[in-house]
């Protein structure tokens, strides 16, 4: 592949719902362009973007490719992106190197859930778009409900830009609206003919709302328009150009990727209408140590920079960045700074991708998208920039796990190389959380969903051979007191030689603020002071596991009161020992309790499920504290609810809002556990103590 400049390099990205032919068509598109002589089909589980193990199982894109396409005088990076919304972080982190976006949706099924998300994400980075309805050749297509659902659900900029020819099985082609010919095609290539005459009177209906929209993006053609005078294609196609790029404009296009029709006339609207990434404004960062603001124009003459939006770990070669070149060049054996860590690396390998086809290369210009390869110290989300010239650009917003389960290896053996595996998947996706909780004794991986956390546990398996089994979480109770109790607590040893004497009187009240405070009221010295912190520790070490189910106890202040002590036995043992029994003591005249984990939930859901969702979070002992409006069409609602709840919760709300609904959670503080559960959650804490 020849190098290519900025003014002549287009990054698009590829979006839809799950299933809708994304990859299928990023193979038509490489296919059609001549970038593969034999094409490769989902089904046979060879395409160029969809290569690893996880993909070709399941038949779905889990992790964005990169395939380059050659085609006229561009060089377009497509990025074939996951269709499940579980995988938002590795979409928002493509998102940041695409300077244009295609939206495929699956005809027989118009604009489904995943498609509205994708454009919710196409319309908050402004990206420039092209609206791709695949499977027209499908039965029970009807294209003119599937207009009317794309405009309602994505607005009245999308404007179709041809008019299907044929139906199902007869399904070859369309009448290009613009160039009024009649595109049909055999497979191999696109004939071009004339529109029957049964379709031109709806062809010119469409011609006429497209010149509309278009008109109003230069002055000279609005005037030309308002005047009565005709538009010339060139003319239309000047406006339509400028309408995309300003995003006043979608253009509706319609094909059926597995059998190459529209292919073919995608890249050439690609071609004619998306910007180069010259065209495509200026990256802006700050600078590293007075975080002042930098612009970068995506041109050679500017100083280095790009930014890695991701990581991949290949059991040969190690660590691969791929990154966008935000200016300047890169070149092999070139000496890197990263703005982030503030380690600089030196480019050793330096190549393309084509899915997992490296294509080494010497240089690579500003706007295009390359890889490098054993930078360990990069990851994904990191500036890299001339040392001289130093810029960091954002990273994207990604939203924190809603869903963790615990896992454990089938084989003991394998718990060195689960950390491993685990530590290695965190450097692809930052996006899915890894904790240790010691008072559970689980290993705990946190992700957007079951797809999102099975794809994780299938990828160890299959590349690190670690097989894990999943189990629920466990929930992180923890104990106090509602009441002031005092007890003694007395622990005398004293049977020859070295002895042990130590008796406290402490009081022991509740405590709103603080999770623990120790404090003494201790007149005439019948505890001496050297002795307060033993007391002290002891109470803290006994606190650690309560007496009503195990669980940490807070809330808590230990005040000593009185005692008695020995000359010769007392010793800091003793006052420990003695601190943790008259906890002991007095805990059961405390009124002990259980409190659970409160979380902040923030719901956003279509208007149209806002009940049920409302319902639902009632019957999860929750507490609604408001609503307001989110996207148009969408609410938000907060809400307080317990943890035992929601751990599954990121599953229910898709079943109930058919995969519309997204939901955040924020720990707020614990609280007291219902009396009708607290004997439950005893009796399942202390089954293993018993047995």
């Amino acid at each position: 592949m020849k190098e290519y400049e900025a003014k002549s390099i287009k990054n698009v990205i590829i979006l839809g719902h799950l299933g809708s032919g994304k990859t299928s068509l990023t193979e038509s598109l490489i296919f059609t362009s001549g970038g593969i002589e034999k094409k490769g089909e989902v089904e046979k589980k060879n395409t160029v973007s969809d290569f690893t193990i996880e993909e070709q199982t399941r038949m779905a894109s889990l992790s964005t490719a990169i395939v380059p396409v050659e085609f006229k005088t561009d060089k377009i990076n497509f990025l074939d992106a996951p269709g499940a919304d579980e995988f938002i972080g590795d979409i928002s982190y493509a998102m940041k190197a695409a300077s244009g976006a295609i939206l495929v949706l699956d005809a027989t099924k118009g604009v489904e859930v995943g498609a509205e998300k994708m454009w919710k994400e196409i319309r908050k980075n402004h990206l420039p778009a092209i609206v791709f309805i695949n499977k027209m050749d499908k039965e029970n297509v009807k294209f003119d409900e599937i207009l009317d659902l794309v405009r309602t659900k994505l607005g009245k900029q999308a404007v179709p830009f041809c008019l299907p020819i044929g139906k199902q099985t007869e399904f070859k082609g369309f009448a290009d609206i613009i160039d009024l010919k009649a595109r049909i095609y055999d497979g191999q290539q696109c004939v071009d003919g004339e529109i029957y005459p049964d379709k031109l009177e709806r062809v010119q209906t469409l011609r006429q709302e497209l010149v509309e929209t278009v008109a109003g993006a230069d002055e000279d053609l609005l005037e030309k328009y308002f005047n009565g005078e005709e538009l010339t294609i060139e003319e239309i196609k000047k406006g339509m150009r400028l309408s995309v790029i300003s995003g006043e404009a979608v253009p509706i296009m319609v094909g059926a990727a597995t059998k190459n029709i529209g292919v073919l006339t995608l890249l050439h609207m690609i071609h004619e209408y998306f910007p180069t990434m010259a065209e495509g404004g200026t990256a802006v960062g700050i600078k590293p140590d007075t975080e002042e603001k930098i612009e970068r124009k995506c041109s050679d003459d500017e100083p280095f920079s790009a930014f890695i939006f991701k990581t991949l770990i290949d059991p040969f070669v190690g660590t691969i960045n791929i990154m966008h070149i935000k200016s300047g060049t890169l070149k092999k054996d070139q000496e890197i700074f990263s703005s982030t860590s503030g380690d600089s690396e030196k480019v050793g390998q330096l190549f393309l991708l084509s899915g997992k086809t490296q294509l080494p290369v010497e240089v690579v210009h500003a706007g295009d998208i390359c890889a490098v390869a054993k930078m360990t110290k990069i990851l994904s989300g990191s500036t890299l920039s001339d040392k001289k010239n130093l810029i960091v650009y954002d990273k994207p917003i990604t939203p924190s796990p809603t869903m963790y389960v615990a896992i454990k290896p089938k084989n003991k053996a394998d718990e060195d190389k689960l950390s491993n595996a685990l530590a290695k998947l965190q450097l692809e996706d930052g996006t899915f959380e890894i904790r240790r909780n010691k008072e559970t004794n689980q290993l705990l991986i946190g992700g957007q969903g079951i797809i999102h956390i099975g794809y994780i546990i299938d990828k160890m398996k299959n590349m690190f051979k670690v097989d894990v089994e999943m189990q629920d979480q466990d929930i992180v109770y923890r104990e106090t007191i509602k009441g002031t109790a005092t007890a003694e607590g007395r622990y005398v040893k004293q049977s020859g030689g070295s002895g042990y004497y130590g008796v406290v009187v402490m009081r022991f009240e509740p405590l709103a603020d603080k999770d623990y405070e120790f404090d003494e009221e201790v007149f005439g010295g019948s505890v001496p002071r050297n002795y307060f912190p033993a007391v002290d520790k002891g109470l803290q070490d006994t606190l650690e596991h309560g007496l009503l189910a195990g669980f940490p106890v807070i809330g808590v202040k230990g005040i000593l009161t009185d005692g008695k002590y020995h000359p010769v036995d007392s010793n800091e043992m003793a006052f420990k020992m003695a601190a943790s029994l008259a906890w002991k003591e007095a805990c059961p005249k405390a009124k002990p309790i259980i409190l659970e984990p409160i979380y902040k939930i923030e719901v956003v859901i279509k208007d149209a499920y806002l009940g049920d969702v409302l319902g639902d979070v009632n019957k999860r002992r929750g507490r609604v504290l408001g609503m307001e409006p989110a996207d148009e069409g969408y609410q938000k609602v907060v809400a307080e609810v317990p943890e035992a709840e929601i751990t599954k919760y990121t599953i229910d709300l898709k079943a109930m809002t058919q995969g519309s609904g997204t939901f955040s959670r924020t720990f707020l503080r614990y609280e007291e556990v219902p009396g009708n559960l607290t004997a439950k959650i005893i009796e399942e804490h202390k089954k293993p103590t018993n047995n």
